[in-house]
């Protein structure tokens, strides 16, 4: 089950609004949907999460390049919304990479390459296997994306379970974001 919200900051305090990501295949897809919901270019975050599995903090200011934080790459590369968010850059791959995430063979071997290869610390002939080895398990991004709105870098780091509830909760917006859940 997922759960994704834009909070915008306006003048008169944090706005939310419950999000559709059906029709959001990119980050910059993304990026523009958080910049319609506040046209003065205020901060926007968009939280994703992803039931106990992984969650993603998105911060757009105004025509800035988005800043990404997610709790777990590997468990993010999995769904099709964490997908959205881990780029190429956000990974530390070269853009021209042919591989994507949708190649991926998530239990780490190549089709017709066997499972003891793998163990054995054989290296493959790149492809999916290679892939695979570039998402990390674990935080990747901007941990620091909240520090300025008072989610420091350690506590983002340690959120869990409900973390979007706890961003929220640390924001001083929770009931602004309970009336779209």
């Amino acid at each position: 089950m997922y759960f994704a919200a834009l909070l915008a900051r306006t003048e008169d305090g944090w706005e939310a609004s419950d999000t559709e990501l059906d029709d959001v295949e990119t980050l910059s897809d993304l990026a523009d949907l958080a910049r319609e919901a506040s046209p003065d270019e205020d901060t926007v975050l968009v939280l994703i999460e992803q039931e106990d599995a992984w969650f993603g903090v998105v911060r757009v200011d105004g025509e800035e390049d988005p800043r990404i934080y997610v709790s777990d790459a590997a468990a993010a590369a999995r769904s099709s919304y964490g997908e959205i968010l881990l780029t190429d850059e956000l990974l530390g791959r070269d853009p021209g990479d042919d591989d994507d995430l949708d190649a991926l063979d998530l239990d780490g071997t190549e089709d017709g390459e066997s499972d003891d290869e793998d163990e054995d610390g054989a290296e493959g002939g790149g492809g999916a296997a290679a892939s695979a080895e570039a998402v990390p398990h674990g935080p990747v991004g901007d941990a620091e994306v909240l520090d300025d709105l008072g989610v420091s870098e350690k506590e983002l780091r340690s959120m869990s379970g409900d973390a979007v509830g706890e961003i929220a909760e640390a924001l001083g917006v929770s009931d602004v974001l309970e009336t779209v859940r």
